[in-house]
Parts: C-alpha cells; sequence; structure tokens
C-alpha cells in the first residue's frame, strides 16, 4: 500500500521486523535540476535490490520492490517535489514523505527504520499565527519555517474598522488619517479630533485582540507574530490580552512583505525563541547530569532506555548511528520520551548523544 503522508511519526516505524526500508533522496523542485532525481532514484534501487538479497534472502522481495518501481515510473510526482523525499517502507506499507528541506541521500536497510533525517524535518516545522494589522483591517495566517497560508474568519464576524464601529466613525478615522504606505494612520490637529480617532483605533484593535483569542489562538494554542507598524505594535500590546502573543514582532505594513519575506521574519522570530529553549535545555542536562539524572554515557542511556526512563534524548545530526541505536530512538518515540536532533556546536556532549531522565 502506497502512502503520502504528512504526520510523523507513524505507526509503521513501531512495527517490528525486517526488512525495513529507509530511504533518503535530496530533489529539486524545477527543471532541468529535476531531470536528474529519477536517475538517482534508479541507481539507489539497484542498491536497495541488492541489499535485499544479501540481508533478506527469505522476503518476498519482488512484491517489496514493485512499489518502488511504481514510483520510479510516476512522472506526475517527479516533477512535483519539493527538496527531498523519504521513503519509510516493509512488506507490507510503503509510505512517501515530500519534503521542504533538503536531506542527504541515504538508505538504510535493516530490522528497524532509521528516522533520525523526519525527526529532524518535522522538529523545524513548528507552526505558528501571524495576524497582519494595520488601521482599518487585519488578516490572520497559520505558517512554518516553509510555508503560509492565510486563514479564513467567519464571515458573519465584523472584520474591518467599518464593520465593526459603523460608518460614521470609520469615516472619522479615515478622513483625519493619510492612506500612506501601508495605511499608517497619521493623526492631524490637536484636540478632540484626534483623541476621537485614536479611541475608535483603540476600540478596534481591543475586538481584533478578542476574535483572533477567542477564534485562533486558544484553539491552535500556537505562537503569535504581529505585524504591523511601531506605533500599531505598541497601541495593540498595550490593551491584548492574548498570552499567546510573542514580544518580538515584524515592524512593517503586511501589504509591503510578498509571503517569503513575511515567512522569512516569522522565522528568525521563532530561532531567537528555539535557540533559547535550546540553551535551558542544556542547562538543564548539564544540572541533571551532576545529579545523576542524565548522562552522555551510551551504555547508560541505554539502560535508562530499557527502563523507560528517559524524558528527552539529544542527537547530533549528521553523526552515523548504528541501527541498535536506531532502534533506541524509536523505543523511546513509543515510550513517550522526546527527541531532539541538534547541530554538533549545540550538543552539550562529544559523544553525539545525550539524556535527560523522567525520575
Amino acid at each position: 500500500m502506497l502512502d503520502k503522508i504528512r504526520e510523523f511519526p507513524d505507526e509503521i516505524v513501531f512495527q517490528e521486523g525486517g526488512p525495513c526500508i529507509s530511504l533518503y533522496q535530496l530533489t529539486h523542485r524545477h527543471s532541468p535540476e529535476n531531470k536528474q532525481d529519477i536517475v538517482v532514484f534508479n541507481n539507489m534501487l539497484r542498491d536497495l535490490e541488492s541489499l535485499l538479497e544479501e540481508k533478506y534472502k527469505d522476503a518476498d522481495i519482488d512484491k517489496i520492490m514493485k512499489a518502488f518501481q511504481e514510483l520510479k515510473e510516476d512522472k506526475p510526482f517527479w516533477n512535483n517535489t519539493l527538496d527531498g523525499i523519504a521513503i519509510l517502507a516493509n512488506k507490507d506499507r510503503f509510505l512517501i514523505y515530500v519534503l521542504p528541506e533538503n536531506v542527504e541521500n541515504k538508505l538504510s536497510v535493516g530490522d528497524s527504520f532509521h528516522i533520525l533525517p523526519l525527526i529532524k524535518t518535522f522538529q523545524s516545522a513548528e507552526k505558528y499565527n501571524l495576524l497582519g494589522l494595520d488601521g482599518n483591517d487585519f488578516t490572520i495566517y497559520e505558517g512554518s519555517k516553509y510555508e503560509l497560508e492565510e486563514l479564513e474568519v467567519n464571515e458573519e464576524l465584523p472584520k474591518t474598522i467599518e464593520e465593526v464601529l459603523g460608518f460614521e466613525h470609520s469615516e472619522k478615522f479615515l478622513n483625519h488619517a493619510s492612506r500612506g504606505a501601508g495605511n499608517r494612520a497619521t493623526f492631524h490637529g490637536q484636540g478632540s479630533k484626534k483623541d476621537e480617532v485614536e479611541e475608535d483605533l483603540l476600540k478596534y484593535f481591543k475586538y481584533v485582540d478578542k476574535l483572533v483569542l477567542e477564534n485562533f489562538s486558544k484553539l491552535s494554542k500556537l505562537p503569535l507574530i504581529l505585524v504591523a507598524l511601531t506605533e500599531n505594535q505598541g497601541l495593540f500590546r498595550k490593551l491584548s490580552n492574548n498570552t499567546y502573543l510573542m514580544e518580538e514582532g515584524i515592524n512593517s505594513s503586511i501589504k509591503a512583505l510578498d509571503e517569503g519575506k513575511l515567512t522569512s521574519k516569522a522565522w528568525e522570530i521563532l530561532e531567537v525563541v528555539n535557540q533559547e529553549r535550546i540553551n535551558s535545555l542544556i542547562e538543564d542536562f548539564n544540572q541533571s547530569k551532576a545529579n545523576s539524572l542524565g548522562s552522555d554515557d551510551l551504555h547508560k542511556i541505554k539502560k535508562a532506555i530499557m527502563d523507560k526512563r528517559i524524558k528527552i534524548m539529544m542527537i547530533e545530526e549528521n553523526r552515523d548511528i548504528s541501527e541498535e541505536l536506531d532502534k533506541l530512538v524509536t523505543q523511546v518515540i513509543k515510550d513517550k520520551g522526546q527527541i531532539i536532533v541538534l547541530k554538533e556546536e549545540q550538543m552539550p556532549s562529544e559523544n553525539g548523544v545525550a539524556a535527560i531522565y523522567r525520575f
């Protein structure tokens, strides 16, 4: 059975007994580069068949290879890939992940799946909400490192300042605000007119804050990044009751940035937060290790895995690991432990592995 899926982990990783096939391949989004992807895949299939004949002579190799051969002939698939693919397959299932980031070409055949590259990819796919706010309208998005999707607001709910405050109020606002680049609200004159306009803007922002909190943030529980001009950032944050609103925002009109720039700027903010989390995690590890509640000794970690004591296990990316460690990684996930893949310079040990125990 062939499945093109987006969720991880899938139950296949917990199924015991080989052959468990893990294939990772760098792919290309555009022609002519992607013309070579099928050639590379075909070469990997030759290696796969040789490995199966060498290690699993009693397996139904023809049945296993059939799904791979069908994929090789699927031209629409190869014309619509992203930056990488991952395939997990056994005698019963054939799963394909189309990945939005590069992977190294790698083929593994054994009694367990090699899933660290997939863990790393999904670890980088952290989601967030993004609120684009100007003086008379707003947009709400869900995004990740790789993409941004505008979310629909219930059409029965007022959305613009005119719909929320009424035509008279919005006309008063627009007449006393210059509608230049990014709908920047520039107040004219002195006294009550300026005060009334700012009061209307505050009312509108308060409405938007409540709508986003009740209809999006409380449901998704995702961090919220605000995209607004500097003065609107300040006004909105003063009145916001949204605990998911991040301290750092994007100081720009939402209309001045295309999707690529928005995604890039949002991920820069999240990367800072993620690095702070990693720093905190390393501090926790060092303290746990000092109190014998953590270790970077693989033998001690193995015992803790067998005892179901792993809370968090850190593994260095691109470190060659044995099939035995592949099995241990799967066991940690099965026991509801967390696997985090870190860069070499982020690792708190030189062994390529470190763990914090549950108790």
